[in-house]
Formats: structure tokens, sequence, C-alpha cells
């Protein structure tokens, strides 16, 4: 995979309501939806350069099946490009499965 880029709060915001594609290595090819873009207020952790981002999370909807298992997946948005997340599924909902991806 390539290197990572610094993700912040301000990447995602604007985005919900857009698609990502799952690609990658043996990742099931499927479409998630940005629903929410959540900032806590909070500093989190120093970048590589020493910046400090925002804790935040993010919320994605998808396809009932099949449900994605918690991995790292690569996520590739038109405008963002491709970006490697931590998705942990959460509860199914009528309309879909829902997982999130929370920074530090």
């Amino acid at each position: 995979m390539d290197e990572q880029r610094w993700l912040t709060v301000d990447l995602f915001s604007g985005h919900e309501g857009e698609a990502f594609e799952v690609t990658g290595d043996g990742a099931p090819q499927q479409t998630l939806v940005l629903t929410d873009v959540a900032a806590s207020g909070v500093a989190g952790g120093h970048g590589p350069e020493g910046e400090e981002r925002e804790q935040f999370s993010l919320l994605f909807r998808g396809p009932l099946e099949p449900l994605l298992p918690q991995a790292t997946y690569r996520l590739d948005h038109a405008d963002i490009g491709p970006v490697d997340l931590f998705l942990v599924p959460l509860a199914p909902r009528a309309d879909g499965a829902v997982y999130e991806a929370a920074f530090a």
C-alpha cells in the first residue's frame, strides 16, 4: 500500500452522502456511502510533522451482504483519492450495514 497521509476531519467534511469504492487485495468490491463526519472538539495525536489533529469519526453505510469484517480497507473517492481506513462494523440497520472509522 502507498504511504499514508495524515487524515483530518477537514479532509472528509463536506463529503457526506458521497460514494467511496472499496478496492484492494481480496476485499469484496462494493460502494460505501459516507453518512456522518463527527468532530469531537478534543485534541488528538500529533502527526508526522508535529501537527495536532482533532479526534473525529466517520460513519459509512453499505450493503448488508457481504458484511465486511473488522479490518483495514482501501477506499477510493473521486476527490479525496485512495485512503486506507480501519473499519469496524456496527449493528446492521434496515437500510444497510454501518461501519465506523475513528481517529484519535
